[in-house]
């Protein structure tokens, strides 16, 4: 189909489920991509989900089932039989089947692994699933095609064609010796022009990248995107090849990790959905906002000790928040960019000469704000005193909110925390409190109340 799934063509699919008439369902949906046979069963209903996806060819089932988000799979898992997914986790690659086999709940992993029909493919899976979330290992697939360093070439053609037929799509040929050690890679272009007399010992490129089987996700990510690579291998402790990493696999982490970040970014501090319930975004949601509300208090107790200057000068209370929305503001850009820094591991030079750049660009941004609310104040027939006050205390805010944004994130970093929480509600609210201690602080130096 390749275009947008209508409610017009939804409700002709629930009519022929509704009807039973399965031969014109399937002649429909034939020519479907697996993405838009996921988008459409997202859109029905649990029971004529499952309906449908019952009824479609297991490869093409088994392709959508990955496609689909997770809320709607568990759904239409929760309706098949151990056998049912059994069935539908031998058509897919190892990667796939574990991660879709880590959704479900624990009881029902046993069930379905042990009514997979392929002995080594459940082991394969098995094995995946004892990897920590997150590393090269649980981003592996077993299925690859590997040749060793002393087959001839019609011996390797030959047993190349025998795996290949277990993987999907061949990115690479890895080259191993006896005890199955990883040393290097083989060209399809270099086997082509060989002779049948040589020996891929012969022939084969010593050199390849590789990443630990306990690898961070984040790390490996990033040395594929460095070398443009489609695949990579992934190795033991003593460089024996046990599986591989395909883009495709790259991608999904990316886009999770992102969302992951946005949101912490927003003060969300566990993966919600639109559709979660009320009380899974509650508990998302509400340490970010008690912190807002502790930084609230903590700012007006400030602003409370500060009474007399507001009684005698009541223009500090009208920039108040202007001074606590630029150290805001501020702070979540020098996060920011940091943290962006880290995620594409391009964090260049030493902390001092970092520092020194942070102080002489908040410097520059600062003195051209504290002119611009200096003419505000002129126009406005403000006291000069006041000006000046609002005009230093910018300065420094600024400076302080830069400084407080670039190194928070790299301290959270250097302790093993996720440096996109200081781009957050953490940072505003501190510098907020920050912000409006040092305005009243400046203000009663200048003033003298």
């Amino acid at each position: 189909m390749g275009s947008e799934i209508t409610k017009e063509f939804l409700e002709k699919i629930e009519s022929l489920i509704s009807d039973n008439k399965d031969k014109t369902l399937l002649t429909l949906l034939s020519e479907e991509h697996p993405a838009d046979i996921a988008e459409i069963l997202e859109g029905l209903g649990p029971d004529d989900a499952t309906y449908l996806f019952k009824l479609l060819d297991s490869e093409l089932s088994a392709e959508a089932l990955l496609e689909i988000n997770e809320d709607d799979r568990e759904k239409i898992l929760k309706n098949l039989s151990a056998e049912e997914i059994a069935f539908e986790i031998d058509e897919l690659d190892t990667d796939d089947a574990a991660d879709i086999i880590s959704e479900l709940p624990q009881e029902r992993v046993t069930e379905v692994i042990s009514e997979i029909d392929d002995d080594d493919h459940a082991k394969d899976i098995v094995e995946l699933l004892r990897y920590e979330e997150g590393t090269a290992g649980s981003l592996m697939a077993k299925e690859l095609v590997k040749v060793k360093e002393t087959w001839m070439v019609p011996t390797c053609v030959r047993k190349m064609r025998s795996q290949a037929q277990e993987v999907r799509r061949v990115h690479s040929i890895y080259v191993v010796d006896q005890d199955n050690h990883l040393i290097g890679r083989l060209s399809l272009k270099d086997l082509l022009v060989a002779s049948p007399k040589d020996k891929i010992s012969s022939i084969y490129i010593p050199k390849v990248d590789s990443v630990h089987v306990n690898d961070k996700g984040e790390d490996v990510a990033r040395l594929m995107q460095k070398y443009d690579l489609e695949a990579i291998p992934v190795v033991d402790d003593n460089n024996v090849l046990i599986g591989r990493i395909t883009i495709d696999d790259i991608v999904d982490l990316i886009i999770e990790e992102a969302e992951k970040d946005y949101q912490m970014a927003a003060g969300i501090t566990e993966d919600i959905d639109a559709d979660d319930s009320i009380f899974d975004k509650t508990k998302a949601r509400l340490p970010w906002l008690i912190l807002g509300l502790v930084g609230g208090l903590a700012a007006a107790a400030i602003m409370g000790g500060f009474e007399d200057a507001l009684t005698r000068f009541p223009e500090l209370f009208f920039f108040t928040p202007l001074i606590a929305a630029m150290a805001g503001n501020v702070g979540v850009q020098s996060s920011a960019i940091i943290v962006q820094g880290l995620a594409n591991d391009n964090i260049k030079g030493s902390m001092v000469n970092r520092m020194f750049k942070e102080i002489g660009l908040s410097m520059v941004n600062g003195i051209i704000l504290a002119a611009l609310i200096f003419v505000f104040g002129f126009f406005l027939d403000y006291n000069t005193n006041i000006s000046i006050t609002i005009s230093i205390s910018l300065i420094i805010v600024i400076i302080m909110a830069s400084l407080v944004g670039t190194f928070v994130p790299l301290i959270l970093d250097k302790n093993g925390i996720d440096p996109a929480v200081a781009t957050g509600p953490f940072i505003t609210t501190s510098n907020d409190i920050f912000g409006i201690f040092i305005f009243f602080y400046i203000a009663k130096v200048i003033l003298g109340f």
